[in-house]
């Protein structure tokens, strides 16, 4: 049987000197984390070694593409620092990065596997494969494609899809055992009576994943294909392939696959079943994440971690770290499991070891993503607000624990349970307090965190009591709730109209 290198313009047999290494999301969803951990390893991979770190976008699947999820893929690769080579928007030598602009590439290769004898026309029916797979799992239990014999010729397949049939391309899958040479697993090796005949084009005329695939890594010059173990059973289609169209094989690398604790995959499902019970649906998603307030650096060191280690204790680790210290072999074959408690420390730890600028920074850029109110605020009521909320998880806990101050005056809401516990028991004693630090307040000089912590701690000392007896009544009349910064701190970001105002308007629910 020919190669299709006799019928098709050859290109460079020898491997390229630079490593190369590609990341391919398809535009059917946002960048699901594990997806975002692919991504990362590549790019280690690239940076390590002075090579390119290729971004190709799988958009042949057209039914299923997402209006938004491309700019948001592209979005949530740039906000965890992992800017490719070449790709959208960059572009490079060996574009187009999009599948659905490269038909004219995968034609070509597919016409030459029909002409060598390596592909055939397939020409049966949805309804007659249906039958066949009915026909099949009662007879043996199980479905795999039977090749025609005879094959549909030429000139039948043409005709059909002249006529307006459904016809696929198949390829001719070789008899023979195919061993898959894993940087990560070792030898890999599919028996021939596990492999059938499979689709490279389907009836829209779009290539299938591995066919496109295949054609790609070899025309972008992909010298390493780092991916996860769910691709694993994919891999001897794409080497049958290879092997057929004269390509050369990559080094392949096949990553742990990413669990919840429970054992289960992590899946977008888990946001549907949890939104079925009425709970908050977790993180799945990069765009997720960056949602609920979480840094890119802590989320760059945890998936790092899902699958890898450098070898010793060590766990807190920066980019430029992990180019230093990333390599192949110390990528498990263990399935990772995703601890989101885990997770919630590094980002607490993050956070409390950033400079204030770039806490700043990422604060807004959580801000802007959710368009909240406090968006319009200047940098230094920001970075206030940020210290005074120290030693928070994530930017959604700041937000919570500051949102006395995105409501009017007028409209801020008394917990009922916080009103009852602080200010009305025991007689109403929270309220008398209340009047006298409203007395005191209204006469201090110096509006600051400072001076408001001094005159709370004076009327401690005056009155022979504890701390919360004081500074709870004050913070449930300026908050609403028993939930705040620092009592001073929550006084100085208020601002002394704001919280003499709120007091005021505390005592008069006295009665």
């Amino acid at each position: 049987m020919p190669n299709i290198r006799e019928l098709l313009t050859p290109v460079a047999t020898s491997p390229p000197s630079t490593v190369r290494v590609r990341f391919a999301p398809s535009p059917t969803g946002y960048l699901h984390i594990g997806g975002a951990r692919t991504a990362l390893f590549n790019w280690l991979i690239a940076r390590k070694t002075g090579g390119r770190f290729v971004l190709r976008i799988e958009d042949t699947d057209q039914a299923r593409n997402v209006e938004d999820s491309l700019k948001k893929i592209l979005e949530d690769l740039r906000w965890l620092g992992l800017q490719w080579d070449e790709g959208p928007e960059v572009d490079g030598e060996c574009g187009p990065y999009f599948q659905s602009q490269r038909l004219a590439q995968y034609n070509e290769h597919a016409q030459g596997l029909v002409e060598s004898g390596h592909a055939y026309f397939a020409l049966e029916t949805q309804e007659e494969l249906a039958a066949l797979r009915e026909a099949s799992q009662k007879q043996t239990g199980g479905y795999r494609y039977r090749r025609p014999n005879p094959l549909p010729t030429l000139e039948q397949g043409r005709a059909a899809q002249a006529a307006g049939r459904p016809v696929v391309v198949r390829f001719k899958m070789p008899e023979t055992d195919i061993t898959v040479h894993d940087d990560i697993l070792g030898p890999v090796t599919l028996a021939a009576d596990q492999l059938e005949d499979f689709v490279i084009v389907k009836g829209d005329g779009f290539p299938t994943y591995h066919f496109a695939c295949v054609v790609d890594d070899e025309l972008m010059n992909i010298t390493h294909v780092l991916r996860g173990q769910e691709h694993l059973m994919n891999t001897p289609r794409h080497v049958a392939l290879q092997r057929a169209l004269g390509f050369r094989t990559p080094r392949y690398g096949h990553m742990p696959v990413i669990f919840n604790m429970d054992g289960t995959k992590m899946s977008k499902r888990d946001k549907e079943r949890a939104i079925s019970r009425g709970e908050r649906p977790p993180e799945i998603d990069v765009h997720d994440f960056r949602v609920a307030g979480y840094l890119p650096e802590a989320i760059i060191n945890f998936i790092a971690l899902l699958g890898w280690s450098a070898g010793d204790d060590r766990e807190h680790f920066d980019r430029d770290d992990l180019v230093e210290r990333f390599t192949i072999e110390r990528v498990g074959r263990t399935n990772a499991r995703f601890d989101r408690a885990k997770l919630l420390a590094f980002n607490t730890n993050w956070a409390a070891g950033l400079s204030a600028e770039r806490l700043l920074a990422a604060f807004r850029d959580f801000l802007a993503i959710n368009r909240h109110v406090a968006a319009a605020l200047d940098d230094p009521t920001l970075a206030a607000i940020l210290k005074a909320c120290a030693g928070f998880r994530v930017f959604a806990d700041v937000i919570e624990k500051s949102k006395f101050l995105y409501v009017e005056d007028s409209a801020l809401e008394f917990d009922p349970k916080a009103m009852q516990k602080v200010l009305a028991k025991d007689g109403g004693a929270g309220f008398k307090m209340l009047r006298l630090l409203a007395t005191q307040l209204s006469e201090l000089q110096c509006w600051s965190a400072a001076s408001v912590e001094e005159l709370v701690h004076s009327v401690c000392e005056q009155q022979q009591t504890k701390m919360g007896n004081v500074a709870q009544p004050l913070r449930v009349a300026v908050a609403g709730t028993t939930i705040s910064p620092a009592i001073g701190q929550t006084l100085e970001l208020l601002g002394r109209q704001r919280s003499l105002a709120r007091v005021d308007r505390c005592l008069k629910l006295a009665s």
